[in-house]
């Protein structure tokens, strides 16, 4: 039966081959992805994907299916060198496996081999550096408390160990003087500054930090203040972008969010990238409900998918007592309408599905 079903899948994939050649399409070679994966092709399901992506660059699909060949190559290499590290653990294969870890967002994995390689390696800071990263990196996406104060501890970990170590203290200044603790901040980046003093970048960090007012040291209450707010007391300074790239982006973004919320049955639509959002709608202000729902929903959808190796939670429907919410997500780019029950939610996921694809293509360029 094995063989049998083997053969049948060696002439679908053939026929995928030629389809793709003569018509190519971003369906076409997801389902000859596919194939290739289920062949254990990996290699050639990854090209196929990238192939797909040069014609296709707004596709979620392509994308979708990159996403799900890389993070199997991830898997399986997670696999091989936690064996090796069974056998011969190094600092090295501890960050190495880490690092993959970091890769296929798999806090809990990372959390455990970070609380093992604190144990042998105690003296190692790189521990702490990669656990605080992760951390850093969800509040930053997320702006929960929690994931905050964790990120600080282990980055003051780290700092502690290897107080001559740039990359903590940078990241422990960074975050502090974001969320509000601008006084703690400055004490971290002017002893960053005295290891670094011919650091041009790290004097017009400091500048913009000394002009920012001090919301007390009180970490805790800065960081439920965020996340109840849903934004960043301070942002970081911005960086000079080609001419009129920014510009052409948000433009783009805000007209397809004019085109999803005049679609019938929207009440109420938003582009969200990192802590920033672009609305349309009844939408008061960064603590609306609608945001807060939209930005939970999403993590919620993502952590699920990976749990199930599913790959990325690219479109959700959400149901409940708040209404009925359409969200479009990849990466740092989220696109979310509020709409009544005679919506076409077909209509405005496609939509939706332009404007996070249109975002990701703009920065790609």
């Amino acid at each position: 039966m094995k063989l049998i079903q083997r053969v049948k899948i060696w002439k679908e994939l053939r026929r995928l081959e030629q389809r793709a050649k003569a018509e190519p399409s971003p369906s076409t070679f997801v389902d000859l992805g596919q194939v290739y994966i289920n062949l254990g092709l990996h290699e050639k399901a990854e090209r196929m994907a990238e192939d797909g992506l040069a014609l296709f660059p707004r596709s979620t699909e392509l994308r979708d299916l990159l996403d799900r060949v890389r993070r199997g190559a991830r898997t399986r290499r997670a696999a091989q060198l936690r064996k090796r590290l069974e056998r011969a653990p190094t600092a090295k294969r501890f960050r190495e496996l880490a690092a993959l870890y970091v890769e296929l967002d798999d806090t809990r994995a990372l959390h455990l081999l970070c609380q093992e390689w604190s144990v042998r390696f105690p003296d190692d800071p790189s521990c702490w550096l990669v656990l605080g990263q992760a951390r850093l990196s969800n509040f930053y996406r997320d702006l929960a408390s929690r994931e905050g104060r964790e990120a600080v501890e282990c980055l003051e970990r780290a700092v502690e160990i290897a107080p001559h170590d740039q990359q903590p203290r940078r990241l422990l200044g960074e975050v502090l003087y974001r969320v509000g603790a601008v006084g703690d901040a400055q004490e971290h980046l002017r002893a960053l500054r005295e290891l670094t003093p011919r650091d041009e970048e790290l004097a017009r960090l400091l500048r913009h930090v000394a002009g920012l007012p001090d919301s007390g040291g009180d970490l805790g209450a800065l960081l439920e203040e965020v996340e109840a707010r849903g934004s960043l007391r301070h942002e970081a300074p911005q960086a000079p972008a080609p001419v009129g790239q920014d510009r052409g982006a948000a433009t783009a973004a805000r007209a397809g969010l004019a085109r999803v919320g005049s679609l019938p049955g929207v009440e109420k639509a938003a582009f969200i990238r990192g802590s920033k959002a672009m609305v349309r709608g009844s939408i008061e202000d960064g603590r609306d409900p609608f945001l807060r729902i939209v930005r939970v929903a999403a993590k919620a959808a993502h952590r699920f998918a990976r749990r199930l190796d599913l790959g990325s939670a690219a479109k959700t429907v959400l149901e409940g007592d708040f209404g009925r919410i359409c969200v479009c997500v990849y990466g740092e780019a989220l696109a979310a309408a509020e709409v009544r029950a005679d919506a076409d939610v077909e209509a405005v996921l496609a939509g939706l599905q332009e404007i996070v694809a249109g975002a990701l293509h703009a920065v790609e360029a």
